[in-house]
């Protein structure tokens, strides 16, 4: 499967990767920015996100989807900005690929192997009730409510109740479809849709320390205490990583200070891509 994407620009590649609370149009305050500061810029949607369908069967990894597009747009290597979701991803990338990735920007990553605490079980086990009630809206309203910080404008947690709604309808859909076609009712699939994600393969073990790529943590003071440690322990593992944490920023800094957000990339990136032009 090739993930939708877009392409913009020329010069050195940067690729942006979603947060699982939205898809890649929470990149569009970024888009123009970076491509105007001579960059090539990709962003895509996962599996079951935005305009890529879901897969409900096989297993995969989101990080073999990434690095397969990029074959297909002939890049060979790249800088990687990741949110959330999108930074788990990205830090598979760059541990396991490290020749591949020429810089990192982590915006409130995920860590892969990171065990819940009390606050994301709790979130987990809220959006799980709320699923099988089949209440998609309290469930969006939960995302919008928990993620977005209080510099978010009502505009944008708009935005992000558009892509959360469309990824849950997707993936609930495709959960349903998989458990229709194994002989069970479709009542019986949507009580058992709670993961609202298809399958991965077997998580892989990931190290940070293999990271060679220059590396940017970014953290929010209003986000939730897990993604706080999870940056920070990021920072500790890469080595010579730099973590910046945002005063005003809850889960998804690019949405709620665009701006500020888009300088902080740029300089990073124009610090630290290489000057050689992308192929």
């Amino acid at each position: 499967m090739t993930l939708s994407h877009d392409v913009a620009g020329h010069g050195p590649v940067v690729v942006l990767l979603h947060s699982s609370v939205c898809d890649r149009r929470m990149w569009d305050d970024q888009w123009k920015a970076l491509t105007d500061a001579g960059h090539r810029v990709v962003r895509c949607d996962f599996r079951g996100f935005g305009d890529t369908p879901a897969e409900a069967v096989h297993p995969y990894r989101d990080a073999d989807d990434v690095l397969a597009l990029l074959d297909t747009l002939g890049v060979g290597r790249a800088a990687l900005v990741g949110a959330s979701f999108g930074g788990r991803v990205a830090v598979e990338i760059a541990a396991r690929d490290p020749e591949r990735v020429t810089a990192l920007a982590l915006l409130c990553a995920a860590l892969p192997g990171h065990e819940p605490g009390p606050a994301l079980r709790d979130f987990d086990s809220r959006e799980d009730e709320l699923i099988e009630a089949n209440d998609l809206l309290g469930a969006v309203e939960l995302n919008v409510t928990t993620w977005l910080g209080p510099e978010a404008t009502e505009a944008v947690r708009e935005r992000v109740r558009a892509m959360q709604r469309h990824a849950f309808e997707v993936q609930l859909a495709a959960d349903e479809a998989a458990e229709v076609a194994a002989g069970k009712s479709a009542q019986e699939a949507a009580g058992e849709a709670a993961g609202l994600e298809a399958p991965e393969s077997e998580e892989p073990s990931v190290d940070p320390a293999a990271i060679t790529a220059p590396t940017l943590v970014v953290s929010g003071a209003h986000d939730m205490a897990d993604f706080r440690a999870m940056s920070t322990r990021l920072a500790r593992l890469i080595p010579d990583a730099r973590h910046i944490e945002l005063p005003w920023a809850g889960h998804l800094p690019s949405l709620e200070r665009p701006a500020e957000a888009t300088a902080l990339l740029t300089a990073f990136l124009r610090e630290h891509t290489p000057v050689e032009r992308a192929a």
